[in-house]
């Protein structure tokens, strides 16, 4: 389970008796992993802000493009694309973690399948502190606290797709101490 390689990787790097300090984050490879394939499967901005107007009539692709036109880029949508990635409504933390001689996948822009912060020259300015913080959260709680579903069943992952990507139920949860 994902839990417990996350727990076991945390152990390993920071141990139980003292709390995660921001160093500790950049000696982990799973949870960076976790953290990108949360961000593929629950893009916080599911519509990016790249968007583009047509000033004129044009055809994009083999499809007419009417003048006036607004075009956005879909992340939640590209993110789930199985022409993109394997098996993409599955929660597979391991497809970011970088095999021996590759590149650790980044999430800042480079690599369009997944731009959570935008790409260019219209990136989120701080996509760096934000990724950088978001790690450190997660993993300090999972470091704390064991989460396990509450007895009003199991997590509904369902979302409300907006400009922002809202669960559209509150999550319940039980949290235990792990130190």
């Amino acid at each position: 389970m994902c839990k417990s390689r996350v727990h076991d990787e945390l152990d390993m790097v920071v141990g139980k008796s003292r709390a995660v300090n921001e160093s500790d984050v950049s000696a982990m490879v799973y949870l960076p992993a976790v953290v990108k394939e949360v961000l593929r499967l629950h893009p916080p901005g599911p519509l990016l802000s790249w968007a583009r107007l047509a000033i004129t009539d044009t055809t994009v692709d083999g499809c007419h493009v009417p003048e006036g036109t607004t075009a956005m880029v879909n992340m939640w949508a590209i993110s789930r694309d199985p022409e993109v990635w394997v098996d993409p409504l599955e929660f597979k933390p391991e497809r970011f973690v970088a095999k021996e001689g590759e590149l650790e996948f980044s999430v800042l822009g480079s690599d369009l399948r997944l731009a959570p912060f935008g790409s260019g020259r219209r990136t989120c300015p701080g996509k760096a502190l934000g990724l950088t913080t978001v790690s450190f959260w997660v993993a300090s709680l999972l470091h704390e606290f064991e989460w396990v579903p509450s007895d009003q069943g199991p997590v509904d992952l369902k979302e409300l797709l907006k400009l922002s990507c809202e669960m559209a139920n509150p999550l319940t949860v039980k949290v235990h101490p792990r130190r």
